[in-house]
């Protein structure tokens, strides 16, 4: 397989989330890499999500390795459908994030089948990731008893030289604010929603700080984080608003809870104001001592020629789906920059490198797992 080759492929395909036919055309791309192999590949399809490609060298419930991503992306113009090749950096949506990845990925499963590798080996890629992965959930509950050793995540940071092995539990809040109707000439007639809302606002910012670019940035950021991603309130300039409605993006690190969040938003209610939890998920922790992590990160440093530093991140990642089920998750991607913004790149050395270091480590584990 020629891995630059078959990234370049993959961007082409404008697998915006949501954008089912470029999506299929991905799909059977992809699906068609692998014939003549021995491959078994299926395109699993869910009546409420979008589809997810499985590639796997046996059929089993109990994988040593499954590489987890995705390969939707996020809305961009049509020129960066077109990836090229700069200064040694691959220019386009999805190089960082992440069909570069996936296409490690691939190469992986073909390093499995040439070289007939005695491990369970699995790709596992979702297509709508960018817009709360209901394909990977779809997926994991049409296989209950699925689960891996080890998941190899590339879907994270954006450096090379950064093992990440922690990530904070994402926890989505509705704020809903209930008022009364009254002409904006006679704010006493009525209860402005909008007013409650902000009041509410004010009393969450007392346990959880704002934070800006145009502050001082905190030395040590992990701890809980919220931000207000979406407001809504009032229908016309001169009426008093009866409604209003936040959208709240927690995160949330293995410290704390959802109980404890929901302690601290009873306290921040004024009346009239509710809250709701949309969706909460689990913070993805692994031990930095583990042997298998500690395996991964020697060869990447012998192949990098440089040390590999642990990070911990705020973002999530889809890889908590095995990782509640006990999987030994490695978080590591190439170096880039731009994810989900003009002038999205990758570094092309950084790919063939991450692809390196899978191969090996896969090497080393088939030795390990068949003593």
């Amino acid at each position: 397989m020629d891995l630059i080759k078959t990234i370049e492929q993959l961007i082409q395909f404008r697998t915006e989330t949501g954008n089912t036919i470029e999506i299929d055309k991905c799909l059977d791309y992809a699906k068609n890499l692998f014939d003549g192999t021995e491959a078994k590949v299926d395109i699993c399809r869910f009546d409420n999500a979008s589809p997810v490609l499985f590639v796997r060298n046996i059929d089993t419930d109990d994988y040593d390795v499954v590489c987890l991503g995705h390969l939707d992306v996020v809305p961009a113009d049509e020129k960066m459908f077109h990836p090229y090749i700069e200064n040694g950096k691959m220019f386009g949506r999805g190089t960082l994030d992440m069909k570069s990845f996936a296409a490690v990925a691939f190469n992986s499963m073909f390093h499995v089948l040439q070289n007939k590798l005695p491990i369970k080996f699995a790709v596992i890629l979702s297509t709508d990731e960018e817009k709360g992965s209901a394909s990977t959930h779809a997926f994991m509950n049409a296989h209950p008893n699925l689960k891996s050793k080890i998941v190899l995540d590339n879907d994270v940071g954006g450096d090379i030289l950064k093992l990440v092995t922690k990530c904070k539990n994402p926890v989505f809040v509705k704020i809903i604010s209930e008022g009364k109707e009254a002409h904006g000439s006679t704010p006493w007639e009525g209860i402005d929603a909008n007013e409650k809302l902000m009041q509410v606002w004010q009393n969450i910012r007392k346990i959880y700080p704002y934070y800006s670019k145009e502050l001082p940035q905190p030395k040590d950021t992990w701890f809980d984080t919220v931000h207000f991603a979406k407001i809504e309130g009032g229908q016309v300039s001169n009426v008093i608003s009866n409604h209003a409605v936040a959208l709240l993006d927690f995160r949330l690190t293995e410290n704390s809870s959802v109980e404890n969040l929901k302690k601290n938003l009873d306290k921040c209610m004024e009346s009239g104001v509710t809250y709701k939890i949309v969706s909460d998920s689990t913070p993805v922790v692994m031990d930095e001592a583990n042997p298998y992590i500690l395996d991964y990160k020697q060869f990447a440093e012998d192949i990098l020629g440089k040390k590999i530093e642990f990070e911990h991140i705020g973002g999530a990642t889809d890889s908590r789906s095995f990782a509640i089920r006990g999987s030994i998750v490695i978080m590591h991607s190439g170096t880039g920059e731009g994810m989900h913004a003009n002038g999205e790149y990758v570094e092309v050395d950084s790919v063939k490198q991450i692809a390196e270091i899978q191969t090996r480590f896969l090497d080393k584990l088939a030795k390990d797992l068949n003593k």
